[in-house]
């Protein structure tokens, strides 16, 4: 991704009201999001509602790209926008403790990424066992004792085989 410059420049409208920040277009541009994107989060809470000109047009403060920027990494190392929403204001809230709560969230988050993992696994060498026993068919396949594909653990959860979180 190519850094666009932040440039705080007031428009005439800007000018007069005596406000500074960032258009939505160029807050969009800098952090590599589409400006609906940055409406939804201000819906969310995710983004401060920023103070406006005369003419009505957002003025962001130039931190709000690097929330942005937080934002979507967050989502890309696997947070929901809920997770992320929590993150942030622990973050907003942690009054000169050195912990705003990521080092807890992302060991949780590890583990859940380790278990879906983990059952990645599993389906991959489902998958590469089907592709060698043949399997092409999945009507007949389902029908055939050597079939290594798990239909019957899969139809009724009650069989399935117990999965170990340790």
């Amino acid at each position: 991704m190519t850094e666009v410059p932040i440039r705080s420049t007031p428009s005439p409208d800007v000018a007069s009201t005596g406000y500074e920040g960032l258009r939505s277009g160029q807050v969009a541009a800098a952090a590599g999001v589409n400006p609906q994107t940055l409406r939804y989060y201000e819906r969310r809470g995710l983004l401060a509602e920023p103070a406006r000109t005369l003419g009505g047009h957002r003025l962001y403060p130039v931190e709000a790209v690097t929330v942005l920027r937080v934002i979507k990494t967050a989502q890309r190392l696997g947070f929901t926008l809920d997770e992320v929403a929590g993150l942030l204001e622990a973050a907003r809230h942690r009054h000169g403790r050195r912990d705003a709560g990521l080092a807890v969230r992302a060991r949780a988050k590890l583990a859940e990424v380790e278990r879906r993992i983990a059952d990645l696994e599993v389906i991959r060498s489902t998958l590469r066992e089907a592709l060698d026993a043949g399997c092409d068919d999945l009507i007949a396949c389902a029908g055939e004792p050597c079939c290594p594909l798990p239909f019957a653990e899969l139809a009724d959860p009650g069989n399935a085989p117990e999965r170990s979180d340790a």
